[in-house]
């Protein structure tokens, strides 16, 4: 007893490391988690461990290398023609035996995609406290996305900590009088974008070997970039899509260009509809350097995805969304989102009011950001350790030129308030690490 008492006067015994199991699967998931993931990593109070389900293998390990991490446990849970059902029921078979030999302490999960539901589940059933980035977002309608917004309602009704990426994502959750704390941290989206953005900024011979994959656009023809993969889009709505994109493909002034998701019900029709058009460009999935670099050059955006809807304001981006509704009405309300549906009248008007109306796309490109300024890694760090945590700051976007988000990290430091300045540092870290070793 002695002894212990001595050692803990000299500060020899340690107090014993929280034991985190972060679960992803998908690239969008790899995209959001990596900064986090590499934040965990840098905190000494923390055993951090991967889970990687590899919904989306080529493309994830493209997200991996380039944050520089290494799962310590990759399931293979998918087969051809896979249902939703049998998804769920191989990633349940697969990720409780990793609960029982990895025995963490907490399990992280991102998001709405299946594997982040079914991991927060299987934690669940175990007792293990679950943390849930991105936590409240809702459309209000349980098919809208499906199935997406019934993951994260589940989700959330579980996890005893929750990271909502903005106030309103919060007051979702005080609305639903859900048990979980609840934290306003910021989306950590917009930690791997300026951390990425920053790397691109810096390296002139890296820029210029990603300007090298698009030479095909023609200077003088403004980008449209289009991504779209959503399931609710399946079938009708990719035909409407493509209907519309054929009618935009028309003007002389435009090259749109489109990185077609690999799924079949996505390239099959994109494929057939637009493959003959001489300024659309259908070309491969990107990885995540070569998109923002690709995000930067474009004009207008035309999406889908939630992530590029968080991140196109970072930019300075105007963005139309294929869809009815969004679970990120933030940007909606601050003028930079704008919802078109799949119809393709709605599309080609939002399209053409964008690129014939330069106030129109100035008052879109510099709205403000409301998705986080880059630290929501550090905050949720903070608040996984118990530490003291402020909301994340909105930092404005600056008008849509190449420079925007290296100029937000530039300012940030000299608008930063002095409660949130610790945060700085820790990202400062993570960015630095990563330097380009390898620019093929």
């Amino acid at each position: 007893m002695c002894c212990a008492l001595k050692l803990r006067e000299e500060g020899i015994i340690a107090r014993q490391k929280i034991k985190i199991l972060s679960i992803f699967g998908t690239r969008p998931e790899a995209i959001k988690m990596a900064p986090l993931v590499k934040a965990l990593a840098a905190e000494p109070g923390i055993d951090s461990q991967i889970c990687v389900t590899g919904q989306h293998q080529s493309m994830l390990k493209q997200v991996l290398d380039l944050f520089d991490l290494k799962a310590d446990c990759t399931l293979d849970v998918m087969t051809p023609h896979q249902t939703l059902n049998s998804l769920t029921a191989a990633l349940y078979a697969a990720i409780d035996p990793v609960l029982e030999r990895v025995r963490p302490d907490r399990v992280l999960v991102h998001g709405d995609t299946t594997s982040a539901m079914v991991a927060a589940m299987a934690a669940f059933h175990r007792r293990i406290p679950v943390g849930h980035m991105e936590a409240g977002l809702r459309t209000g309608d349980i098919y809208s996305p499906w199935p997406e917004e019934m993951n994260r309602r589940c989700i959330d009704l579980g996890a005893d900590m929750l990271f909502a990426p903005t106030h309103e994502s919060r007051q979702n959750l005080l609305d639903e009088r859900l048990q979980g704390r609840t934290f306003v941290t910021g989306n950590t989206v917009i930690d791997a974008l300026q951390m990425t953005a920053q790397r691109i900024e810096q390296d002139a011979d890296l820029r210029a070997s990603l300007d090298q994959q698009f030479s095909y656009l023609q200077s003088g023809r403004k980008v449209l970039l289009v991504t779209g993969h959503r399931r609710e889009n399946f079938g009708e709505g990719f035909l409407d899509i493509c209907k519309a994109l054929s009618h935009l493909a028309r003007r002389a002034d435009i090259q749109i260009v489109y990185p077609v998701h690999l799924n079949p019900n996505v390239i099959g029709p994109v494929t057939e509809q637009l493959g003959d058009l001489p300024n659309v460009h259908l070309i491969k999935p990107l990885d995540y350097l070569a998109f923002v670099r690709l995000m930067q050059r474009a004009h207008v955006i035309l999406t889908d995805s939630g992530g590029v809807q968080e991140e196109a304001p970072s930019l300075g981006k105007p963005v139309l969304v294929m869809r009815d509704v969004t679970e990120r009405p933030e940007a909606v309300a601050a003028g930079t989102v704008r919802l078109v549906g799949t119809s393709p009248d709605s599309i080609i008007a939002g399209v053409n009011a964008l690129f014939d109306d330069d106030l129109l796309w100035r008052r879109c490109s510099l709205a403000a950001n409301p998705y986080g300024d880059g630290k929501a890694s550090a905050r949720i760090v903070d608040a996984l350790m118990g530490r003291p945590v402020d909301d994340f700051i909105v930092v404005p976007a600056l008008p849509g030129s190449l420079g925007t988000v290296g100029a937000s990290l530039l300012a940030m430091d000299s608008r930063t308030p002095r409660s949130a300045s610790r945060y700085a540092p820790s990202l400062t870290t993570i960015a630095s690490k990563l330097a380009p070793t390898d620019r093929h």
